[in-house]
């Protein structure tokens, strides 16, 4: 056994999965030192989760990722609905209630979205320490020490730090050395495959199977005749891909009413559906994230897009608190938001398998006559396009409730339909991205690594509490004084708040009540908005959210949430 400190390392990451490089990627680019272990020999090569629905590209935009994953993937917005040959319906998306720049699924393999994210943070000079697993640790009030094991010699080392992200997997160590529990329940099993396939269908449409026997869902991936496989009926002959291959085969045919010749399986696995999370995702110096901490079913792709959500949301705040720019309490909200995320998608994900699977024996006779009824009545069947959109994006979800968010008159329920309220993401459609120049800078602004206020200037002065909060908490917060134009004389103030330009006061009706100023988070969050009169409720509201003014920064020790 050797034996060492962190030898300067402020963050281990056990699981190099998508959501332990998200959250190593987020915490390196923001000047955080980390050191990533996975007990696997290397990368997977075996593909897993494909969708990635709105909100996490939103957050890939903000990572500075996207364009990587784009390139690489198949945009899907329909999932079109067959039985014994005949097309029932096709459900497009309405995103009318939940703008966003990014009004589509991306097919994209998990392998390159972990290639991607090793990548980056591989040019940040960060390599993941492959077949090196967390046997135990011990959390005291002075941090982390960790026993890890090298798999392929059995030598193992005792390792100190700051802080802990367990992100290794449904079977989390660092969650069992926490002695928390996952609680649900496990269902039926289905089983899952990848393939080459002979078949002429849409490729931006997921295609979905009502058979005399159970359900077939085909997923399309980027690359040309290959698709993901899912049956909700048969699962056994796992070790037989023939056997595999010729049922799929009959089965779509059936589905589809024509011959379906299934090329090559690539990978086949048999999976159950687990429904379970914990009651909390922090404990002392280390977090869960991911599959650590909630494991859903699969069939409306939310497990990946779950756990990078928990992982960015994790990242930065861990990040201000280890740099001084917040205190610990800011750590606090990271269990008290992402749990209930986390309950909310365990709801909705056990809908989504009762649907794909549907084992009503009505079915037959219910399902061509009522959408039939849908393709027919438009105004309903865009009601439930709008209804599935909302529990498959992540677009609908929110923090209103969270100890960090702050509201204001005229921002809650009777506020217009489409403002921004506390607690809801700040973005705007691909639409008004376009054809406004404030959104424009705004969306700009989300890439920023603090957090943003914005401040809504009349013709007047801004208050001189503006520029002091500026100065101030310059290093974690970026303020922007949002005007309809370009003042023609700077003043000086380029040592000041920079003039975000707003022709037409878009970005400012998108806001509830027309504030004074609106608290955006790092994470692209509104956190609060409020008049801003003399502008001395600034320094409060940044307290509330645990900020510290530079005046105060102390750099504590490696571990210290104080």
């Amino acid at each position: 056994m050797s034996a060492g400190n962190s030898g300067g390392v402020e963050v281990l990451v056990a699981g190099a999965g998508p959501v332990g490089l998200t959250a190593a990627y987020e915490l390196v680019r923001r000047g955080i030192t980390v050191r990533i272990v996975d007990r696997a020999a290397g990368p997977a090569v075996t593909s897993r989760a494909t969708a990635t629905h709105a909100r996490t590209l939103e957050v890939y935009h903000q990572m500075g990722i996207l364009p990587d994953l784009l390139a690489r993937g198949q945009k899907c917005d329909h999932f079109t609905m067959h039985r014994r040959g005949r097309r029932l319906t096709s459900l497009g998306t309405d995103y009318s209630e939940l703008p966003t720049r990014f009004p589509f699924t991306l097919q994209v393999d998990q392998v390159i979205t972990e290639e991607v994210l090793r990548t980056r943070l591989g040019e940040l000079g960060v390599e993941v320490e492959w077949g090196v697993e967390l046997e135990s640790l011990v959390d005291d009030r002075n941090g982390v020490t960790a026993r890890l094991r090298r798999v392929d010699d059995g030598t193992t080392e005792e390792f100190t730090t700051g802080w802990l992200v367990g992100a290794d997997g449904a079977h989390s160590r660092v969650r069992k050395q926490l002695g928390i529990d996952l609680l649900g329940e496990s269902s039926e099993k289905w089983m899952v495959a990848d393939a080459y396939v002979d078949v002429d269908l849409p490729r931006d449409s997921l295609h979905w199977m009502h058979l005399s026997h159970g359900t077939i869902l085909m997923v399309p991936f980027p690359e040309e005749g290959k698709w993901r496989l899912l049956d909700t009926d048969d699962v056994t002959d796992g070790d037989r891909p023939e056997v595999v291959r010729a049922r799929f085969e009959a089965k779509m045919s059936e589905g589809l009413g024509r011959t379906v010749t299934v090329k090559e399986l690539t990978w086949v696995s048999v999976f159950t559906i687990r429904q379970r999370m914990v009651e909390t995702m922090h404990s002392g110096h280390c977090f869960l994230a991911g599959d650590a901490a909630h494991v859903h079913s699969p069939a409306s792709g939310q497990g990946l897009n779950t756990g990078i959500q928990d992982g960015y949301n994790l990242a930065w705040k861990l990040a201000s608190v280890i740099k001084g720019q917040a205190d610990g309490g800011l750590l606090e909200s990271y269990s008290a938001e992402r749990v209930p995320i986390g309950e909310i998608l365990l709801g909705s994900t056990k809908t989504a398998t009762r649907l794909i699977a549907l084992r009503n024996a009505a079915a037959p006779v219910l399902l061509p006559v009522g959408l039939g009824l849908l393709n027919v009545l438009k105004p309903l069947k865009h009601k439930v396009e709008r209804k599935i959109l909302r529990g498959m994006s992540g677009l609908a979800l929110h923090y209103r409730a969270s100890p960090l968010t702050a509201g204001a008159p005229g921002s809650g329920d009777d506020a217009p339909a489409l403002a921004i309220r506390p607690g809801d993401r700040v973005s705007c459609s691909a639409e008004e991205l376009a054809d406004s120049p404030g959104w424009q800078e705004v969306c700009d602004e989300l890439t920023d690594l603090r957090w943003t206020l914005l401040v809504f200037a009349g013709s007047g002065d801004v208050p001189a509490a503006v520029g002091r909060v500026h100065e101030e908490y310059g290093d974690a917060l970026s303020v922007r004084i949002v005007r309809e134009t370009q003042p023609t004389d700077s003043g000086g103030a380029e040592a000041g708040p920079r003039v975000l330009c707003d022709p037409g006061r878009r970005v400012r009706r998108a806001f509830a009540g027309e504030p004074g100023y609106a608290l955006v988070r790092p994470d692209g969050y509104l956190a609060a908005l409020g008049p801003l009169g003399d502008g001395e409720c600034l320094d409060a509201l940044l307290r509330r959210v645990h900020l510290l003014p530079a005046r105060r920064f102390t750099v504590a020790p490696a571990g210290s949430a104080e």
